[in-house]
């Protein structure tokens, strides 16, 4: 006889005996219990020896549903399993709605269930992008199609287009010339022009009447604006076309650059050229003409490096892109000089008074983030086509040295923060700059810290590529925004802060002041002279 305690009996029984006999009799489970638990066990692959080994794992696990002990072939896969043979997502029909096989073995009845109770559980909870994603590649593998790397150009789309009209139709030639630009590359310098443009500190000078100052009150006009970005732009389309010139047998090579109009044959290279002379020579004559000679000095500098040394070292060295961020570096610069030159006295207008005058100082630290920028930007993007760029024999860090281009790609996207904080201290922009600029450089190196550890694997190429697009912009606006000085009147309006006397301020000229000098002389003299008859 073995005693209980009353702790499995009823309340308020004492201790009772129960004989071996019975003992093992109560331990014996009902037919439909056990009839449900075996089934269980099947379904899921584990004997029945393991079943109170696998409820008491399960049983406490933080997290059931996901528990790698097997809970899934337990009670969910039961009512999953059961579920199954009605698809709950129409991409899962083929697998579920099959017809019943009634020489399937055990074992791959228990496989087939399996199978079908995960694969209804990972659509259900499939996010809505990741389907449109999944979908669209189901859609390309069955037109036989690869999906691109990263979208088309600007240029390839416009070729496109281009391609759909009729031979003698005007939208042809007028689409087919225009991705000769490079829209969306000839757009992103136009913005770092005028934005050096607008960022330049203007003198208080510039506010007054001409008749009272020789200084020019235009650095701000719309006048001088359109000059700039007309000239600008049409530069940027000469340097574009001059590069697709050179290369269309290698653009041949690779995705991105298949589709341009000279290797479609949309342009001939005649044209192409003929194209290249005419807006070299308006944009560098209405830079010239609008701005300065210096502004139109460095765009034709530009025209030459990119078309005639960054285009051909592209095949000879991983230099290209060192001289490719150079070229990135000149339009803040240009921007800058132009408004640079509208403050500039006679004989103090020279190439040397505009580049490396204490005042230019502004204009090399917006070209430094250029020229800093280009690199976590191009680096993603390469290592993205990395196979294309060897195929086509282009010399790209990307896969002459992968290591080396992580480590470029972080080391710039930390130049960023000094080179923000340069800005600030010499009194271009205000200290809201400081704050947008931090956050946004921050997003850049921890993508580029990203880049570097896994190499750019996992996504994080194309994720510091997407950084570097957004990144620019935010620092070029922010800093448009934050300029010093810009908010003054503003904060006056609202705090009631009362403005300077305009008589605090007194103007002379160079003349006035040597009068000034001699009457002041004249006068202690006399004073003097006076002092020494009295006595």
């Amino acid at each position: 006889m073995i005693p209980l305690r009353s702790a499995i009996l009823r309340p308020g029984s004492q201790e009772a005996f129960l004989c071996s006999k019975c003992l093992g009799t109560s331990r014996t489970q009902s037919p439909s219990l056990r009839r449900f638990w075996s089934s269980s066990n099947r379904r899921t692959g584990i004997a029945e020896n393991q079943a109170s080994l696998l409820l008491q794992k399960t049983y406490f696990s933080a997290n059931r549903l996901y528990d790698n002990t097997g809970l899934k072939g337990g009670f969910i896969s039961s009512f999953a399993s059961l579920s199954s043979d009605q698809p709950a997502h129409p991409y899962t029909s083929q697998s579920t709605n099959k017809p019943p096989q009634t020489s399937a073995t055990p074992a791959e009845s228990t496989e087939t269930s399996r199978s079908e109770s995960i694969a209804t559980h990972q659509v259900s909870e499939e996010l809505p992008h990741r389907r449109r994603k999944r979908l669209k590649e189901e859609a390309g593998r069955q037109n036989g199609q690869a999906e691109p790397v990263i979208p088309l150009d600007a240029s390839a789309q416009l070729s496109n287009f281009s391609s759909s009209q009729p031979t003698t139709s005007l939208k042809r030639k007028l689409a087919a010339y225009f991705a000769l630009t490079k829209p969306r590359l000839s757009f992103l310098i136009l913005l770092t022009t005028t934005s050096a443009y607008g960022m330049y500190p203007i003198s208080s000078l510039l506010t007054l009447d001409p008749a009272m100052t020789p200084l020019p009150t235009l650095s701000t006009s719309t006048l001088t604006f359109i000059y700039l970005t007309t000239g600008t732009f049409l530069s940027c389309c000469s340097a574009n076309t001059l590069n697709m010139m050179f290369e269309p047998k290698y653009d041949a090579l690779m995705s991105r650059t298949r589709n341009r109009p000279l290797v479609r044959g949309l342009v001939s290279r005649r044209g192409a050229l003929l194209f290249a002379v005419a807006t070299a020579a308006t944009g560098l004559g209405l830079l010239y003409v609008g701005t300065n000679p210096t502004v139109a000095g460095l765009s034709a500098a530009n025209i030459f490096l990119y078309a005639f040394v960054y285009t051909p070292l592209k095949r000879i060295h991983v230099v290209n892109t060192w001289v490719g961020a150079v070229v990135g570096l000149i339009p803040p610069l240009m921007g800058w000089v132009a408004a640079q030159g509208q403050t500039a006295t006679t004989g103090h207008d020279t190439w040397r008074d505009m580049l490396f005058s204490e005042e230019s100082i502004g204009g090399w630290l917006l070209g430094a983030i250029l020229f800093a920028w280009q690199f976590p930007h191009f680096n993603a993007l390469s290592h993205l086509i990395r196979d294309e760029y060897k195929a086509a024999g282009y010399r790209m860090l990307c896969w002459v040295n992968p290591a080396q281009n992580a480590r470029v790609a972080l080391r710039y996207s930390i130049l960023m923060f000094p080179i923000s904080i340069g800005l600030w201290w010499v009194g271009v922009v205000g200290h809201g700059f400081l704050v947008g600029s931090t956050v946004a450089n921050g997003w850049l190196v921890r993508e580029a810290y990203g880049f570097w550890k896994h190499q750019g694997a996992q996504g994080t190429a194309r994720g510091l590529f997407w950084a570097s697009i957004w990144q620019l912009p935010i620092l070029l606006v922010g800093g448009l925004v934050t300029k010093k000085g810009l908010w003054d009147g503003v904060w006056r309006n609202i705090f009631g802060q009362p403005e300077e006397e305009e008589d605090e301020y007194v103007y002379y000229d160079e003349e006035e002041e040597s009068v000034l000098e001699a009457e002041k002389q004249a006068h202690s003299t006399s004073s003097r002279t006076g002092t020494l008859s009295t006595t």
